[in-house]
């Protein structure tokens, strides 16, 4: 398969990368690295990025920034940031890529751990990745072509302890090899509709 990895310099992409790596072509993608430079905000970057690689049988999207900080310092500016970008991002890669993605493949987005185990400062990520559940629940039922969509929702990645480990306490980290594994679930096997968690 040829596939599509966003954000594939990313903890969570470098283990993607490595699981799927080994048996597919992965083209890596990113704003400011990889093989082909795309922000996921911009629905026209996003377009130009399929324009570039052509038919894809996969895309896989790791990406997405949010805001990180007290609520009561939050603004509609500050939530907006992760439902722009990490939420609609993604979104986009989807819309955008109902077209280019072979009959029968799929897309995989990413969410994450804290809207169901959350932490301090961490209410603009829950909201972003409830958002992302939702869209592909929502989401499968109506892809063309039997297409397939869904979202993994990761626990802290035992590789990104050292930089954000404070931020979680008492979250048990994942191995980067299971985290791999669970896009591969999504990528190679039947699933649609899911959101997969691993922890």
């Amino acid at each position: 398969m040829k596939i599509i990895v966003v954000g594939a310099e990313g903890d969570i992409g470098k283990a993607v990368c490595e699981e799927l790596g080994a048996r597919h072509d992965i083209v890596t993608a990113g704003r400011s690295s990889g093989e082909v430079r795309v922000d996921m905000a911009d629905r026209t970057s996003v377009e130009a990025m399929y324009a570039r690689t052509g038919q894809v049988d996969a895309v896989v999207s790791t990406a997405g920034n949010v805001h990180f900080g007290p609520l009561a310092d939050y603004t509609q500016d500050t939530f907006m940031l992760g439902l722009e970008n990490k939420v609609m991002g993604q979104v986009n890669l989807v819309l955008a890529g109902l077209g280019t993605v072979t009959e029968g493949g799929s897309f995989t987005l990413t969410s994450g751990v804290l809207d169901r185990d959350p932490i301090r400062m961490g209410t603009g990520a829950a909201t972003a990745n409830g958002a992302l559940g939702g869209f592909v629940v929502g989401a499968a039922i109506e892809m063309p072509r039997g297409l397939r969509v869904n979202v993994v929702s990761p626990g802290l990645l035992d590789v990104s302890v050292p930089r954000y480990g404070a931020w979680f306490p008492g979250h048990e980290p994942v191995s980067s090899g299971k985290v791999g594994r669970a896009y591969a679930k999504s990528v190679e096997g039947a699933i649609t509709g899911q959101v997969i968690i691993v922890e």
